[in-house]
């Protein structure tokens, strides 16, 4: 999907420095970081360059200082080994929201609740675990739980966000069974009828946060831009799943929802605005 750059007002972004923030292809991570941008050009008058990139290199990119920030940094579980690699060389932020979860999904009417019962339902499955980007956490913990539960007769297929979700679409509308590495907040969930399967192993991990991380020295550098990270959140995993959602509508453009979520919740982003 095209990414439109938007100019700050007349004058205002010649006296600022660019902002760099990096993000994975993942729906929640880009319209967090397209919000961000938002409020950083159009209240802030930042010029912003936005990077997609894998999970490993988002982390480096922050961590080398090549970038400022990202604000889809899923802890303590997910991202913990690419935090591990870069401690003392960023600053986390905290979280942007809570209520994250990670873990494997099928359609309501699959027959099978837990992850430990899939060997016994391979044929109806056709032996495959949907997943996605072979970077990203996700798919290591998948990994490890294919080989926690003996997963045998299941092959975990790497692809991206939109091969898992248009794998997903196929299967409900051939009322056919699959299953998914999953993620919520993610907009799949208010499109269909889903339900986690249960993981008795603990080796998809519990309920995460998404933080935001920014690099070393940003506050020195930036401190206006370090004051609008520093409160960037969302009241509630609802209003990012809400900006997510419009996102996938037909014809959706991020940055212009992003205004649109910054016209609909002007107290909020009030509040992550710097105070004089």
């Amino acid at each position: 999907m095209a990414l439109v750059l938007a100019c700050a007002a007349p004058g205002m972004a010649a006296d600022k420095p660019e902002v760099k923030l990096a993000y994975v292809e993942w729906d929640c991570a880009a319209a967090s970081t397209n919000l961000v941008k938002a409020v950083l050009q159009e209240k802030m008058g930042y010029d912003v360059e936005i990077l997609p990139v894998t999970a490993a290199a988002m982390w480096m990119a922050v961590g080398t200082g090549d970038v400022d920030g990202q604000v889809t940094a899923w802890l303590p579980v997910t991202h913990a080994d690419y935090l591990k690699e870069v401690q003392g060389k960023v600053e986390d932020l905290g979280p942007i929201v809570g209520g994250a979860k990670l873990g494997w999904a099928v359609p309501s009417y699959v027959e099978v609740d837990s992850i430990a019962d899939l060997n016994d339902n391979a044929d109806k499955f056709d032996g495959k675990i949907i997943g996605i980007d072979p970077g990203a956490g996700l798919m290591r913990l998948s990994e490890k739980a294919m080989k926690e539960y003996n997963l045998d007769k299941f092959e975990l297929m790497e692809g991206s966000g939109s091969t898992m979700t248009a794998a997903l679409a196929n299967a409900i509308k051939n009322k056919e069974w699959v299953v998914v590495t999953a993620w919520s907040p993610h907009w799949m969930f208010g499109r269909w009828d889903l339900k986690y399967l249960d993981d008795p192993k603990g080796v998809l991990g519990e309920e995460e946060q998404i933080h935001t991380i920014v690099r070393n020295g940003l506050n020195d550098d930036m401190p206006e831009v370090y004051a609008m990270l520093d409160n960037f959140h969302y009241e509630s995993p609802d209003q990012l799943q809400t900006l997510m959602a419009w996102n996938q509508e037909d014809g959706a453009d991020r940055y212009e929802n992003a205004k649109r979520f910054m016209k609909e919740y002007p107290e909020l982003v009030e509040s992550w605005l710097p105070k004089n």
